[in-house]
């Protein structure tokens, strides 16, 4: 089995590497890219692709998001002790019934929420092991698999019912953290990689994508909100990065899909390749409206 995302992520694109690999710079196969470089690490779902096809001399893994490079850290750090937390919470929860399971829930929740404020996001410590596990166990048993957040950076997203959740996997645990071992982890803005790109780099950005109609609008994986000023300060890196002679691939969604004039992303990445790639739509929580969309992947190669 091969390493693969551990928590479900709103724009994972673990459905879509099939298709991404078709668009990989050939520089990729032929042994010419050294350094990898994701900003948007999300699920990470193509860093664990690549890294166990690809030989990369150096991994830089960033996001905005603390909660989610706080995990990271742990997996890559102290994963068997990860491993021995979730298997108590999965002991737990399973000799409950439907309704203590909620109240389980939400009590798991109201912790991980009252220590948001106390929980220092800039030093690693054992404490960082029970979030982790507890962001986990939120995300396999809340509604929909969401990862989601106020204002305020708490974790809002209801009890999601399900019968018998996996709520993790010891055996892809340890791969991951395998793989995370080769990769330097930060939290920070996107802007903070530029210092590590150069043309031998692959940089694949992943933001959070523009809503494509006024009520698709989930864009809350932390209390920053990336809006169209910051998807122009990204399309503005993107730009400048291009000098460097580094391979970038950047991925959104296709705002064609709701308005056929919308040229938003056509206009903004007009001097690069724009490429539509076939998703589907599975963070609906109406089925109606879940079905095979396009999305954009812009290369400047």
């Amino acid at each position: 089995m091969s390493a693969k995302p551990f928590l479900k992520w709103a724009g994972g694109k673990s459905h879509l590497i099939k298709q991404y690999v078709a668009l990989l710079p050939q520089e990729l196969f032929e042994g010419k890219i050294e350094i990898y470089v994701e900003p948007f690490i999300g699920s990470g779902a193509l860093y664990f692709y690549l890294s166990q096809r690809f030989n990369f001399k150096k991994v830089y893994l960033y996001d905005v998001n603390k909660e989610l490079i706080l995990a990271y850290s742990v997996i890559k750090n102290n994963v068997e002790k990860l491993i021995e937390v979730l298997h108590k919470y999965t002991k737990d929860y399973r000799l409950l019934d439907d309704a203590h399971k909620s109240t389980y829930y939400y009590c798991i929740r109201e912790k991980f929420n009252t220590e948001l404020k106390t929980i220092d996001f800039t030093t690693y410590s054992t404490d960082w092991i029970i979030r982790t596990a507890e962001l986990i166990f939120l995300n396999k048993t809340c509604y929909n698999g969401l990862f989601r957040v106020n204002k305020k950076g708490v974790f809002n997203v209801p009890f999601g019912r399900y019968k018998n959740p996996t709520i993790f996997d010891a055996e892809n645990l340890e791969k991951t953290s395998t793989q995370l071992k080769k990769a330097n982890i930060e939290a920070c803005d996107f802007k903070m990689c530029k210092s590590h790109i150069d043309k031998k780099t692959l940089v694949y950005l992943d933001p959070p994508y523009r809503p494509i109609s006024n009520t698709a609008n989930f864009t809350s994986y932390s209390h920053v909100k990336f809006n169209d000023n910051e998807q122009k300060r990204l399309a503005k890196f993107y730009t400048n990065m291009n000098k460097t002679g580094a391979k970038l691939m950047l991925s959104n969604s296709d705002p064609r899909t709701h308005n056929p004039n919308d040229n938003f992303f056509d206009d903004l990445y007009k001097e690069f390749n724009i490429h539509r790639v076939y998703a589907s739509r599975i963070i609906s929580c109406d089925a109606s409206k879940r079905g095979t969309i396009t999305e954009l992947l812009i290369t400047n190669y």
